[in-house]
């Protein structure tokens, strides 16, 4: 199984997750994306989404891995997403945890039209919480083209019969409707895909460990 977070985390941020994955007997690992977690040293305005698609397909060539579940966490619906259509031949099963679900030509930006982001400073975007020096594990700035550049999708006839499960997550006390995923989810069920509704707030990699992994371990 491979696993990583969306925007501004790291793979540090599934490392509970990854534990009692391994525990059970699963092999499990934690990809960090260029500009992320012990690769934030490689920062710079100029890596993009296709950038973080590569990342993952070089992880899942050069471990040659086969069969692998692709685990992917909000923004890392976009990543998995490119990954399935350049190798989808290594792909078992595809898993999106309240995930962005992206059509060719979509990008960041335009699935999250309308709604609240931080502002772009001098290439980068970062949340109101990503402030000072703290030391590591930490969210980073990421830059503005993981957020900008366009979804190119060309291999879907076979990426498209990958069995794929969709997760959407809701606070307790909120419909699906209110879940600032639900179109992505929406989409998914439109898509035949299995779909799931969870409660918990965005991040249930931390917040609701067990139940998680219970998930992920029934959906292949």
């Amino acid at each position: 199984m491979s696993s990583f977070t969306g925007a501004w985390g790291g793979g540090w941020d599934w490392k509970p997750v990854a534990q009692r994955l391994t525990a059970d007997g699963h092999t499990v690992y934690r990809a960090n994306l260029t500009c992320q977690g012990e690769r934030s040293h490689l920062a710079s305005t100029n890596v993009d989404l296709d950038t973080h698609i590569q990342d993952v397909v070089n992880l899942i060539q050069w471990e040659d891995l086969h069969d692998v579940v692709l685990v992917g966490h909000s923004y890392g619906g976009m990543v998995i997403t490119g990954v399935a259509d350049r190798i989808p031949n290594r792909i078992k099963h595809l898993i999106y945890i309240d995930a962005l679900l992206p059509p060719n030509g979509d990008s960041v930006n335009s699935l999250t039209a309308g709604r609240p982001r931080p502002a772009v400073k001098d290439g980068w975007i970062a949340p109101a919480w990503v402030t000072g020096n703290p030391p590591p594990p930490h969210d980073v700035p990421m830059s503005a083209l993981f957020f900008s550049q366009p979804m190119l999708l060309t291999n879907q006839p076979v990426a498209c019969r990958i069995p794929t499960t969709y997760i959407l997550t809701v606070d307790s006390g909120k419909t699906p409707e209110q879940a600032d995923f639900f179109h992505s989810y929406m989409r998914a069920e439109s898509y035949g895909w299995a779909v799931e509704i969870m409660t918990g707030d965005h991040n249930v990699q931390c917040s609701h460990i067990h139940d998680l992994v219970r998930r992920l371990e029934q959906a292949p």
